[in-house]
């Protein structure tokens, strides 16, 4: 059974249950309220009888006085002597099952009522029954007997209750229809939340519920919008992340099958019987370099590995900035010399940060390689800009620069700006990778300016130390 038709049928069964009790209740209560009040107005309608007909002469006119005041009030009505026998009734049909004499057991307790009636209410008779002592009366009347059916009072009852019954099947076909209406309208937005649960289960991320309501189901349909906004945007970083693992892994390989092939193909040369001792060396030469530049690859990636699953990646301690770039400068003066740059120190002063030595040396150390290695004449420039409480280190060349489409995938994992050239420099395409790793467990960012022909400036920001 749909949630829709299980809401109606609840909502009818308890209605219906309801408009019955309520009508059965009522029902009871008018009948009963009817008959206390008639029960009342009997006993005081007897007590006036008895009062007129003690006050009747006692001559031929007695009968019919009687008879018409029985037709009057419309009461069956019989009359007693001083000895408890009936010798008038009306009319006389009525009293057929009655019997002639009062007992002795009445008449004891209407000699104790002192002229009030006794009103008889029994459930198993269809009538209502009073009996009076006429006291001193001006007739040979001592008591008297009124009845009537108890169905003259029921018939307003009767009445009302036909009334309660109409209304009481009119309100349970408005509840069939109303509970009906109602179970569609709370259960459509419940129909529609399943049609779109099911269908962002599917796979269909981009479905959309609009459901313009203020209460629990608008706010479930607003958390399942955003839900399915929050799986997509990580279904699309999902197949990022997969397409970049995809690319990761051919990268990898490609970049470690050029060395193996270049190694191998030095060790067959190797193995010739004349090959020259010039050749032979320059063969060694060859192979221990490409065995270096593998093992910079798989270093460079045990590093990447570990920023991005070791939070104890970077060991921060208190350090003065300037040691680390002077050394750095100093290390890398030679080989610039060599290529006939002019490596530059500038604005290097004394500059405490809370960071890891080793970490950042060797983000200086890629920085300051890959604008040496780039950089075919000119300077290469490292230095300070202090900023209130920031001190920027840079790198600035005189390079060729890069272009503004390489920028935005500068720091990915093995992205070359030009692959060729950048492999025969010996690089692995995971130096730039690394420094941002570094510095992004730094809670900083490595930033560069490029213009193509004007060189490149690279950059990152630490806050200093008092």
């Amino acid at each position: 059974m749909k949630i829709r038709s299980k809401l109606a049928w609840t909502y009818i069964i308890l209605l219906v249950i309801g408009i019955i009790t309520i009508s059965a209740y009522s029902i009871l209560t008018i009948r009963s309220f009817l008959l206390d009040e008639g029960e009342e107005q009997f006993e005081r309608d007897a007590l006036s009888l008895a009062l007129t007909a003690s006050s009747f002469k006692d001559d031929a006119q007695f009968d019919d006085k009687i008879r018409r005041q029985a037709e009057l009030s419309r009461y069956e009505m019989a009359v007693y002597d001083k000895e408890g026998v009936r010798f008038l009734t009306f009319p006389e049909d009525a009293f057929d099952t009655v019997d002639t004499h009062l007992s002795d057991q009445l008449l004891s307790q209407l000699e104790k009522r002192d002229g009030a009636p006794i009103v008889q209410n029994n459930e198993q008779s269809q009538k209502l029954i009073s009996y009076v002592d006429l006291g001193q009366s001006d007739n040979r009347a001592q008591y008297l007997r009124i009845s009537q059916d108890k169905s003259e009072y029921y018939a307003a009852a009767a009445s009302i209750r036909h009334i309660i019954y109409a209304g009481m099947f009119f309100s349970i076909g408005a509840v069939i229809i109303v509970s009906f209406l109602f179970a569609r309208y709370i259960a459509a937005p419940i129909l529609r939340l399943n049609s779109a649960a099911l269908d962002i289960a599917r796979g269909n991320l981009d479905r959309k519920i609009d459901l313009k309501r203020n209460d629990e189901f608008g706010t479930l349909a607003d958390s399942l919008n955003h839900m399915a906004s929050t799986l997509r945007a990580d279904n699309e970083k999902l197949k990022m992340l997969n397409e970049k693992q995809s690319q990761f892994f051919a990268d990898i390989t490609h970049e470690v099958r050029n060395p193996l092939h270049t190694i191998s193909g030095a060790l067959e040369m190797l193995e010739l019987e004349n090959l020259q001792p010039e050749k032979k060396k320059q063969y060694m030469v060859t192979a221990q370099k490409q065995i270096k530049r593998v093992a910079r690859l798989f270093e460079d990636i045990k590093t990447l590995q570990r920023y991005d699953f070791d939070e104890s990646f970077i060991s921060r301690k208190k350090i003065d900035l300037k040691q680390l770039v002077v050394e750095a400068e100093q290390a890398y003066q030679p080989i610039a010399q060599k290529k006939g740059l002019e490596l530059v120190a500038k604005n290097i002063t004394s500059c405490k940060v809370n960071a890891d030595p080793d970490k950042l040396e060797q983000v200086l150390d890629n920085l300051i390689s890959n604008a040496i290695k780039y950089t075919l004449q000119g300077t290469v420039e490292v230095g300070f800009e202090m900023k209130d409480d920031v001190v920027e280190v840079y790198v600035k060349d005189t390079g060729p620069g890069i272009g503004p489409e390489h920028l935005d995938r500068l720091f990915d994992r093995f992205y070359r700006t030009d692959k060729a050239r950048s492999r025969d420099k010996g690089g692995t395409g995971l130096g730039l990778s690394v420094v941002k790793g570094i510095l992004n467990a730094h809670q900083s960012d490595i930033k560069v300016e490029s213009k193509v022909g004007k060189g490149s400036k690279f950059y990152f920001r630490l806050p200093t130390l008092d």
